[in-house]
Formats: C-alpha cells, structure tokens, sequence
C-alpha cells in the first residue's frame, strides 16, 4: 500500500487530489494532510472536507510529525511552500510529486539538488493529454520548422497568480528546443501599440485570467496560406489530479532524479 501526503489539502486542488486518491484503487491511500496554520480547517477530518465522509486523517498545519504516514508527498501549492516541503522529504528520505508552477531559476536549482537525494516528479502539467501534446509539438516544429509563425495562447481560472502558465511555457520550451533556439531570447509576452513586422523567430505568448476556466491551451502554427493549431481544454481538475495519483504510485519504486510526466507515461525513457 501506498501512503500518500496531500500538501494545501483543504485548496481547490488539494480537495482533488484527495478524491483522486481514494477512488483510484486499493494500493494507494491518503495518510497525511497539510494546510495552512490560520485555515479554519486545521484538526479537520480531511475526508469530511473532499469526500463527505471521514479517512481518519487530520489535516494539520505541517508535515513533521506526520513523516511516518506516507512515502510520497503531492505538493500543487506555491513555490515557497514546495520548497519547505522539499527540505523535509530530502531530511526524511521521501519521494514528491510537484505540481507547483512559478519557480525562479535559484528555485529550480534547489529542486535539481534535491533529485540526488530523492525521487522527484515535477511538471507544469500532469494531464495525460497535454504530455500527449507536447509530443505532437514537437513533431510540428520538426515538419513545419521556420516557415511559420507560433503563437501560444491560454486561459486560466481569475485565482492563478502566475502568468504564462508553465503548461504553457513549457509548450514553449519544447518547440523552441526542436527548433534550437532559446526561448529566452525569442519569447514575446504580450504586444500593445505599433511594433516593427513580426520577426519568425519569436514565440509569442498570450495570457487570459477569467472566471472559473479550468485550463485551456493552443498552440498555433500559421504560414500565409495556411495554419495548424493544437488545443487542449481541461474540463475538471481531477485531470491533472488523476496523473499526479499516476505519478505518485509510479515515483514510490524509483531511485532518486529527476522526472517528468512524460517518463511516468513512458513517452521518454
């Protein structure tokens, strides 16, 4: 049996993951809960919270004296938080599964020195559909290479804090690496007033933040006679709740690392 550890358990997505847990099989479980100390919810039953009926796990305001009760802890919280969480599954020899978006470069370079002593599993996105379409990107940029211009539009929930989203940087990233080019130096974030023609080389980037929108992503690549568009739309958060379980059970066997969603699908080796 897997014992998994939900960080920001009582959140929009912590509450998921704690369903996705329960209701995808027998061999993983919920055996801890984190949230924040001033939340309302600390000393609850997190199962009374996501599932309407009690798991006899107490959500409380820290991991430390619950280390005992899982080996892979599920972190979709914020960059400062993750990295706390970090620290202490590096002290206490247990694997993470990171969801959390928005890291600084010195942030990920903390997370890449934790993989030599953990298991780690970090993506933007752990939808199986958007891996998926990360890989037919990189087969577009391949076949349609410089003759087009590339765009990358996408639409989140008004709480997000972080803009692009990493799902859509990392879209970015993997057309810019196919192409080599540096998506530092060529990304465009946003345009206003009169700007000089368009330079092929950059990718450019818009941002929408409205409502309740779950997560919606398109890619497009457009030439003057002609465009191709990749899109995925997420309807429900358990998608990405459903693959980071998927992650969790897959991560629990691994020596430490790095990896991403496309190792946990066999997409990479």
């Amino acid at each position: 049996m897997i014992e998994v550890a939900i960080a920001g358990a009582a959140g929009r997505m912590g509450r998921t993951l704690v369903e996705a847990v329960e209701t995808s099989g027998a061999s993983i479980k919920v055996g801890a809960a984190s949230v924040l100390g001033d939340d309302p919810t600390v000393g609850s039953d997190i199962g009374l919270l996501a599932l309407g009926r009690p798991l006899g796990v107490v959500a409380k305001p820290s991991f430390e004296s619950q280390v005992d009760a899982f080996s892979v802890l599920i972190d979709f919280t914020s960059p400062e938080a993750t990295l706390g969480h970090l620290a202490l599954c590096c002290r206490y020899g247990k694997a993470m599964v990171i969801g959390t978006t928005g890291f600084t470069p010195e942030n990920l370079a903390a997370i890449d020195a934790a993989a030599q002593i953990i298991p780690i599993v970090m993506a933007p996105n752990f939808s199986v559909g958007v891996n998926l379409c990360l890989q037919l990107l990189r087969k577009a940029a391949e076949v349609l290479g410089d003759d087009v211009d590339i765009e990358i539009s996408e639409a989140h929930h008004r709480f997000k804090k972080d803009a692009p989203s990493g799902t859509a940087l990392k879209m970015g990233e993997v057309i810019a690496e196919t192409l080599g080019r540096n998506l530092d130096e060529v990304a465009v974030y946003g345009r206003e007033g009169k700007e000089p023609e368009r330079d092929r080389k950059t990718i450019g980037f818009a941002t929408v933040r409205a409502g309740d929108i779950v997560g919606d992503h398109t890619v497009t690549f457009a030439s003057l006679g002609e465009r191709v568009e990749i899109t995925h739309k997420a309807s429900s958060r358990m998608t990405f709740a459903s693959g980071a379980v998927r992650a969790a059970e897959w991560v629990s066997s691994k020596p430490a690392g790095l990896y991403s969603m496309q190792h946990v699908l066999g997409l990479v080796e």
